[in-house]
């Protein structure tokens, strides 16, 4: 790790707690509101891959060149005053337009992950930044990846999540999430190749959360995916039509993934 990098002495390695992650895994499963739990689970499951995708971050320049600056996402991505005077079809418009329609804030999610960290004795060093960008990204992570907020979305796109920072506790929570809507769904809908697939989009695109993000804003949002290797989502596009047709109301909150459908 570079000599740069500053992590505060009080912070303990990260540990794997498989039982404290089925206690709330079970919470989460029992009120699919608490999303709370979400960040419990991977806090639990995650381990030392955490540190793994932050020493992988600051190897590149960009991930340098962003460490050095520390810009803090939630203000800037909040002010739709100027992404509204971006061309239509960029990523930005697409962004708002995502936020607006499903009623979220970047702050809404800040607001969530505060819940958890109450909890936890938090620091303010590099890794903390590092989280919170993870963090921050992940409204854009949707309007990237093509991934929905319906359950069966939300699942994939942790699946995705994983294959640009693997991690234990996001893949436990899209399998999950998928295995429960597999159980409800027709026994033709490919549900577990939702889960596939969203694992190698997101292994085989660019990290987003290298990216220079108010730059990224101002590209086109079909332009930008090419540039970035990010794949259509075409099974679960394909699968959501079915399951549509069988009553699956995608009207779920973020990060929901253990939340089943409504059966016709």
């Amino acid at each position: 790790m570079p000599a740069e990098i500053y992590v505060h002495p009080n912070r303990r390695p990260a540990a794997f707690r498989p039982v404290k992650a089925w206690s709330h895994m079970q919470k989460l499963i029992a009120d699919k509101e608490d999303t709370e739990q979400v960040f419990h689970i991977i806090e639990a499951l995650n381990g030392r891959s955490f540190e793994r995708n932050f020493k992988a971050f600051v190897a590149t320049p960009a991930g340098r060149k962003l460490l050095a600056a520390r810009p803090f996402l939630p203000p800037i991505l909040d002010d739709h005053s100027w992404i509204h005077a971006l061309p239509d079809g960029t990523v930005g418009r697409a962004y708002s337009d995502f936020m607006e329609r499903e009623g979220l804030t970047a702050q809404g999610l800040v607001d969530e992950s505060e819940k958890f960290r109450s909890a936890a004795r938090e620091f303010d060093d590099d890794y903390q930044w590092y989280g919170n960008r993870l963090r921050d990204t992940h409204d854009l992570f949707h309007v990237l990846s093509g991934y929905g907020r319906d359950a069966l979305g939300e699942a994939s796109l942790l699946a995705f999540t994983y294959g640009q920072q693997p991690g234990l506790g996001v893949i436990f929570i899209s399998f999950m999430g998928c295995r429960t809507i597999a159980r409800h769904a027709p026994k033709h809908a490919r549900i577990m190749d939702c889960f596939h697939e969203g694992r190698r989009n997101g292994a085989a695109a660019e990290k987003i959360v290298q990216q220079d993000i108010i730059a990224l804003m101002h590209e086109p949002l079909d332009a930008a995916r090419a540039r970035l290797g990010i794949r259509k989502p075409v099974t679960y596009r394909e699968t959501l039509k079915l399951l549509s047709q069988h009553g699956y109301a995608p009207s779920l909150q973020p990060q929901d993934p253990a939340a089943e459908p409504v059966a016709a």
